[in-house]
């Protein structure tokens, strides 16, 4: 069995991942669907050697000291692929996500105009939020790109591994991936407030200190994109100001309200019609009521106001659900796991004569 041609699968088929391990054949998600190949299940011999033909010195020595390591890598000019390798039940097994060459536009991620405007400003948070596969890392690389493309500025990403790889336009891009060009999110953005940057790029938000650094680089003059595991805005807020200790969450929410610009949360669902998958959004402007809220810790109330703030592009997530599945883009079933309030969307299709004709959609 070789890596290339399990590769170039995924990339004809479009298959977001590929999932090696022992006891199965190899697994492909595709469209949000587990699908495994008609071939053997893998040996520990197998899945070892399709590890070691990938898998540098370095990240094979982490995987022996750790039982697990991260890397990216190209696959030619067809894609690139994030990789987790990993130790269960004393054999190697890992997972690939294809990352594709292809950098979106804003426009076909679905982001409103409003949002777009808001990636001009000079200093802030821009923050993408949702599960892992939600589409995150591709949304923040097209932000990424329309700077890139309309404005002189330097870039510098934060990255662990790197996916997109962004070329020099009409800004400055400098990529940083972390174990191999930095030691950590923390470490990388200490040095980063030193290297003239515009825009700052962090991976991921874990943790404390990753968190506390790039609140502090966007209240001093930088537009910052983060991403979180969050999944809504008020949940996204209540995250970040949560990792503090309580004798310091009041400056953290006046830092929130100074600094924060835009909280977008996604979740991908497969096309009701033919393949592929459609993006479904949460997305929160920092209005001026937003802002007051989170200061005087009214987090709760957040929802509302994005609710009656359409004009400023705002939309609950369960709104865009409900707009998809009205356009006949995805399926009753597929809304109903996604939403927030489930109840509310069955209550609206009802009330608009949707009924079971609905559900069969």
């Amino acid at each position: 069995m070789q890596i290339d041609k399990l590769l170039d699968l995924c990339v004809a088929k479009g298959a977001s991942d590929l999932h090696l391990a022992v006891g199965s054949p190899p697994v492909v998600r595709l469209h949000g669907k587990l699908r495994g190949l008609n071939t053997p299940p893998m040996t520990p011999e197998d899945t070892l050697a399709l590890m070691k033909s990938i898998t540098s010195e370095r990240c094979q020595q982490e995987l022996a000291e750790g039982g697990s390591t991260d890397f990216g890598f190209s696959f030619g000019e067809k894609a690139r692929f994030r990789v987790s390798v990993f130790k269960q039940k004393g054999v190697t097994g890992m997972v690939l996500r294809q990352i594709s060459n292809t950098m979106l536009d804003l426009d076909d991620i679905g982001i409103p105009e409003q949002i777009r405007t808001l990636l001009y400003k000079p200093r802030g948070m821009f923050l993408v939020t949702g599960p892992t596969g939600s589409g995150k890392s591709t949304t923040l690389a097209s932000m990424i790109n329309f700077i890139n493309a309309e404005m002189d500025h330097h870039i510098i990403t934060v990255e662990d591994p790197i996916e997109f790889y962004h070329q020099h336009k009409k800004s400055l891009v400098t990529q940083r991936e972390v174990g191999v060009d930095v030691s950590s999110f923390e470490e990388a953005l200490r040095r980063a407030l030193r290297q003239d940057p515009d825009v700052i790029l962090v991976g991921e938000m874990r943790d404390l200190e990753t968190i506390g650094a790039a609140v502090t680089a966007a209240e001093t003059g930088h537009l910052v994109f983060g991403t979180l595991h969050t999944m809504g805005a008020a949940e996204t807020i209540n995250r970040l100001v949560d990792v503090f200790p309580t004798n310091q969450q009041s400056q953290i929410r006046a830092q929130l309200a100074q600094s924060i610009l835009c909280v977008i949360s996604q979740a991908l669902l497969p096309k009701a019609e033919g393949s592929g998958r459609v993006c479904a959004f949460e997305i929160m402007v920092a209005t001026p009521p937003i802002c007051h809220l989170i200061r005087e810790n009214k987090i709760f109330r957040i929802p509302s106001e994005i609710q009656t703030g359409a004009r400023h592009g705002m939309t609950l997530l369960d709104e865009s659900l409900f707009k998809l599945f009205k356009s006949k883009k995805i399926r009753y079933q597929d809304m109903i796991e996604k939403a927030v309030n489930a109840q509310d969307i069955i209550q609206r299709i009802k009330e608009a004569g949707g009924g079971s004709a609905g559900r069969k959609r």
